[in-house]
């Protein structure tokens, strides 16, 4: 169970209600259901950055990054990046999925692919703030599952970034490069603390995404996937990596000039779906009345609220004699005896994780 993962609208208020008076606080709209949603704005340059988190309600490590992040622009030291960038940040874009946590909005529309349509509340106040700030560069905040690895590595994606595509053909366009140049610097100032845990998002076009929406109209995007690092469920070292990202990116943005080799951007590993959270070993599977013997076992765990925490219910995704994943937790039951059995749950229809079977264990 954690208590950290789930960032509900009242605690973003109490949260921005802590924050130095410097900060402009400003209600650019409201959800479906009502909800206010705040943009702030910290710094007076002439380059202005636009940043938004939670677009997905579920997603909240890289909002706990951001209130990390305002706090340190603020310090003295930091007194050049003040100087020359304005900051508009959206910390939660999806307040409605956020109090629900779900990945969706009230009208259980996913506002990352409705960049066209515009048919949500939420979207058009996105698209406004797009059109009133011009930002210089934008900031797409997300977090993903723990089903993803660093390419082949071996280890978990702890952070993804993607440059978005601006067309089909995925062109190199001038918005494009600026924003793979950015993400090299970035993943080289972690690279010491995290060598293998940093990936690259898929990139293939969607005109319908967001991110793909605004690298089309010349914008300089880049996506901010919050993964997985181990034993860390409750996702607070990733948070601190998110956040050592966002101070590299204004290191980055303040250089005379940026020589980074576009080569170097393809040469990060891309994201695999080749992790599970958990994988059984050694165990007698009994399945649909038949027994298969020394199976392993994969298991996916559900995150689901309840009094305001998530709960981690442990789902059954795959058995064979040897799965192609990489385990996030390992268990033999080798010599132990044990059998599972499967019973089907017709209450676990989760449409993100598409599983109908519970588990259950008898010894």
């Amino acid at each position: 169970m954690s208590n950290k993962r789930y960032f509900s609208p009242e605690l973003l208020e109490k949260m921005l209600a802590k924050l130095d008076n410097s900060i402009e606080k400003y209600e650019i709209g409201r959800s479906v259901k009502g909800l206010p949603i705040i943009e702030l704005k910290v710094g007076y340059g002439k380059k202005n950055i636009l940043m938004w988190s939670q677009m997905h309600g579920n997603e909240t490590s890289t909002t706990r990054s951001i209130l990390k992040l305002l706090p340190w622009l603020l310090h003295t030291s930091q007194s050049e990046y003040l100087k020359t960038f304005s900051l508009y940040i959206i910390p939660q874009l999806n307040p409605d999925g956020a109090k629900l946590y779900t990945r969706h909005n009230a009208n259980n529309i996913d506002l990352n692919r409705d960049a066209i349509t515009l048919s949500e509340p939420e979207s058009l106040i996105l698209n406004k703030a797009i059109n009133r700030i011009s930002p210089d560069l934008a900031l797409n905040l997300h977090g993903q599952r723990t089903i993803y690895g660093a390419g082949n590595t071996g280890k978990p994606a702890t952070i993804s970034f993607l440059a978005p595509s601006a067309d089909e053909n995925r062109s190199i366009t001038p918005a494009r490069e600026k924003a793979m140049k950015i993400i090299i610097d970035i993943k080289n100032g972690l690279s010491n603390e995290l060598p293998d845990g940093i990936s690259r998002y898929n990139d293939v076009y969607n005109p319908n995404c967001v991110g793909d929406s605004f690298t089309s109209s010349g914008i300089p995007t880049i996506l901010f996937e919050a993964g997985h690092y181990p034993d860390d469920y409750d996702r607070t070292i990733v948070t601190n990596y998110i956040f050592k990202a966002f101070k590299l990116l204004f290191k980055s943005l303040v250089k005379k000039s940026n020589n980074n080799s576009i080569d170097d951007y393809f040469k990060i590993p891309e994201n695999v779906e080749n992790f599970t959270d958990l994988l059984i070993s050694n165990v007698d599977v009994i399945y649909d009345d038949k027994v298969f013997k020394k199976q392993q076992i994969a298991v996916q765990y559900l995150e689901k609220l309840n009094k305001n925490k998530i709960n981690f219910v442990p789902i059954f995704k795959k058995f064979d004699n040897r799965l192609p994943y990489v385990g996030h937790r390992y268990i033999d039951l080798k010599g132990k005896g044990i059998k599972l059995f499967f019973k089907y749950n017709e209450e676990v229809k989760d449409p993100e994780h598409n599983k109908l079977f519970s588990l259950k264990t008898n010894n």
